[in-house]
C-alpha cells in the first residue's frame, strides 16, 4: 500500500514526463504501469487522490476463522484434517490462524501441533478399525476424529511396527519363498486383533452393566463382577478366553 504522498507525487511525475509510464516508473522505482494509470484516472475525475485505500473485503468472515479453529482444536489439533474436513482455508492461512490464536504454536505448527493423550480403549478400537477395514486409513482416521499418522501410531505401539496395517490380501503375489511369512504375519495380526476386540468388548460391558469408566483395570473386578461379564459376552467368545482375560481359573 502506498501513502497518498507517493501516489500524487507519482501523478504529478506522469503528466511531467508527458504521460509515459516506463520514464515515471524508471525513475521513483515505483509503482506498476495499471496502478499508475489508476491514480491518474481517479486524479483526472476528482482532480485529487483519497486520502488512503479501502481495506479490502477480507476472504474469510470471523465465523469461519473461529470455526477454523475450533475443529482444528477439537480434532487433533490437525491443520490437514482441518482443511480436508471444512474445505477451507489454505495451509499457510489455517497455520497464520492457529500461530495469531495461540502464539506459543509457533515453532510447531507443520501438519499437527502438540501431544493429545488419548484413551486406551480409543487406541485399541482405531487400530482394530485400521486393521480390519474395508475403506481407507483416512475414512477410518476421520471416523474417529484424528489424523491417519496418528492412527499408525497406535498400530506400531500396541502391535509393532512390523505388523501389517491392513489384513486385506494385495492383489500383487508375493513369491513363493515370502508367502508362507506374509500368511504367518496375518495370522499374528488376526489374533491380536482379535484379542484387542476381546478387550474392548469388555471394557464396554464393564461400563455398560457396571457402571465402571473405560479405562477401569479388569483384573481390579471382584469375581462376581467378572461372572457377569462373562455371562454377556460367552456368546461371542469362547469361555478360555474370557477366563484368560479376566484373569479367573476354570471351575
Amino acid at each position: 500500500m502506498y501513502s497518498y504522498e507517493d501516489r500524487i507525487r507519482a501523478v504529478e511525475l506522469y503528466i511531467k514526463l508527458g504521460k509515459r509510464v516506463r520514464p515515471t516508473i524508471r525513475q521513483l522505482g515505483y509503482p506498476t504501469k495499471n496502478s499508475l494509470k489508476g491514480w491518474y484516472n481517479e486524479y483526472q475525475f476528482k482532480l485529487d487522490l483519497s486520502a488512503g485505500y479501502a481495506g479490502r473485503e477480507p476472504k474469510f468472515s470471523q465465523a469461519q476463522k473461529a470455526a477454523a479453529i475450533e475443529h482444528y482444536l477439537t480434532h487433533d489439533r490437525c491443520i490437514a484434517a482441518t482443511m480436508r474436513a471444512l474445505g477451507y482455508p489454505g495451509r499457510g492461512t489455517l497455520t497464520k490462524w492457529v500461530r495469531e490464536a495461540f502464539p506459543e504454536t509457533r515453532k510447531a505448527v507443520v501438519g499437527s501441533v502438540g501431544q493429545r493423550r488419548y484413551p486406551e480403549s480409543l487406541k485399541r478400537a482405531g487400530v482394530m478399525e485400521l486393521c480390519t477395514r474395508q475403506e481407507s486409513a483416512q475414512a477410518v482416521a476421520d471416523k474417529l476424529g484424528v489424523c491417519r499418522p496418528t492412527l499408525y501410531n497406535w498400530k506400531n505401539q500396541l502391535l509393532g511396527r512390523e505388523a501389517p496395517a491392513s489384513m486385506k490380501h494385495t492383489n500383487q503375489s508375493p513369491q513363493a519363498r515370502e508367502r508362507e511369512e506374509l500368511e504367518r504375519q496375518v495370522e499374528i495380526l488376526r489374533l491380536e486383533v482379535r484379542q484387542l476386540r476381546l478387550e474392548q468388548d469388555l471394557l464396554n460391558k464393564a461400563n455398560e452393566l457396571l457402571k465402571k469408566g473405560l479405562g477401569v483395570d479388569l483384573q481390579l473386578l471382584s469375581n462376581r463382577e467378572k461372572t457377569l461379564l462373562i455371562d454377556a459376552l460367552k456368546e461371542h467368545y469362547d469361555l478360555p478366553e474370557l477366563l484368560g482375560q479376566l484373569g479367573l481359573a476354570r471351575s
